[in-house]
């Protein structure tokens, strides 16, 4: 789980500062105000790590990726190519990590790691980039053990070690530098070669490999139902980024079994979905069902509140099929998912997007055949509704403070910047931005001034 975040140099920001993120963390903001920045800097992390070309510092995007941010001048805070983009990122892991020290024989064992970066453009046209520095950190329980281990550019593409907590110990007659990393983050091949002790590089490399390899995202514009679906068996990783692989997920999910506490009677997926869809009454019956014995096509059915009949998914409100894909997010996604929701109350009723703080509560709280899920949801938002009622289940002690943090983003003349939203245990927000969700009580006092006005013409 991702636990904490800084960002320098992207986009809209020069400097996030330290941004802790908590199993439910909620960014509130203006348009254009730099909240989608920070998770599509997460998301580009991970389409990096997965690109095959292992030269490519950052993989910005194209047409086949969550988010493309063309060129490293389109990313960098006033497109000054001069400007390093730096970053933090630390997450606590779900299983401790062990290093041993092939010479020195000390071993180290970490619950928690974090990675640093900085890279830098070449200054040419168009610029390209290079990675400055990198840092792996595995942090113990105890504060002073830790294990740091990473790359410093020196002169031309050459690089030098430098490590904490251990000494490497180089291979004989090897004392050369070592070459370039891959992408942003890996150490390179020859590593190992160069040095009798760094066998447990690709293991820190790996772990960060899997955390950003566990973010899923679902964005704004979800697609329009569907007829008809086809389904060959095949097992999606997520709901897709636009909501098009969620009758795939229900049917690869439908052997899953889920209950919110232990001993309690177990759900599968389908039913736990149509659970919540009834829940936040946008429907009253759900099912995915073959047209016919031996066939992959299926249709989505449903029966609308205060109706008689099944109709097709097609047939009833748009908000449905937008919702679906969120709800089906929340319980497919693996456990110790990182789940990135943008905007997901777009085309709901506001008692739907009130209802959906409840899912994201549940969502994290589920545990599938038994055991914790671990899940963490990050959810842009503009919704008033949804916030308040989070706040509310803080006041009624069905939320825990602590699992939770909410921020509120505003642009600036040279830099957006984030503030956490200070909420006591009775829910109530100490330092509510200016104009938070608009201007409410003038709105209301200029509409009974004019309703008075008229009352006396």
């Amino acid at each position: 789980m991702l636990t904490d975040l800084r960002i320098k140099n992207f986009k809209a920001w020069r400097d996030t500062g330290p941004v802790r993120l908590a199993p439910l963390t909620f960014l509130f903001g203006t348009n254009s105000s730099g909240k989608s920045s920070l998770h599509q800097f997460l998301l580009m992390l991970r389409q990096t790590v997965e690109s095959p070309d292992r030269r490519r510092v950052l993989h910005t995007g194209d047409a086949s990726t969550p988010v493309d941010l063309g060129g490293f001048a389109d990313l960098i805070t006033g497109r000054d190519p001069k400007r390093a983009l730096e970053f933090d990122l630390r997450w606590s892991l779900p299983d401790p990590l062990t290093v041993r020290d092939a010479k020195g024989g000390a071993t180290h064992v970490g619950s928690a790691m974090s990675f640093e970066a900085r890279l830098e453009g070449t200054g040419t046209a168009p610029p390209r980039l290079h990675v400055a520095r990198f840092n792996y950190t595995l942090h113990g329980d105890d504060p002073d053990d830790c294990l740091a281990l990473g790359l410093e550019r020196q002169t031309g593409k050459a690089y030098r070690v430098h490590a904490e907590g251990f000494v490497p110990v180089t291979t004989l007659g090897r004392k050369w530098p070592v070459s370039p990393p891959s992408h942003f983050h890996a150490f390179p091949d020859d590593l190992q070669n160069r040095f009798q002790n760094l066998e447990f590089a690709a293991d820190l490399t790996l772990a960060l490999e899997e955390q950003l390899g566990a973010l899923a995202y679902l964005g704004p514009a979800r697609e329009k139902s569907e007829r008809l679906y086809r389904w060959s068996g095949e097992e999606p990783e997520h709901v897709g980024w636009r909501g098009e692989r969620t009758v795939d997920a229900l049917l690869a999910g439908q052997e899953r079994q889920y209950n919110a506490k232990r001993k309690h009677k177990l759900k599968p997926l389908q039913v736990l979905v149509a659970e919540w869809l009834k829940r936040l009454e946008v429907i009253e019956a759900f099912s995915v069902v073959p047209i016919g014995r031996g066939r992959d096509e299926y249709e989505v059915r449903v029966r609308a509140p205060g109706r008689r009949l099944e109709v097709l998914l097609t047939d009833v409100g748009f908000g449905v099929s937008q919702v679906l894909p969120v709800v089906t997010q929340c319980f497919y996604a693996s456990a110790a998912s990182t789940l990135i929701f943008e905007q997901p109350e777009i085309h709901l009723h506001p008692a739907v997007q009130a209802g959906l703080a409840d899912l994201f509560i549940a969502a994290t709280d589920m545990r599938e055949e038994g055991s914790p899920r671990g899940l963490q949801l990050i959810v842009e938002s503009h919704s008033e509704h949804l916030l308040r009622r989070l706040l509310r289940r803080i006041a009624e002690e069905k939320l825990d403070p602590d699992s939770i943090a909410l921020y509120f983003v505003s642009p600036g003349p040279t830099s957006s910047t984030i503030e956490p939203l200070d909420v006591d245990e009775l829910g109530n927000v100490k330092n509510w931005p200016k104009d938070f969700f608009g201007d409410q009580t003038t709105d209301m006092l200029e509409q009974a001034r004019n309703a008075r006005r008229r009352r006396l013409q």
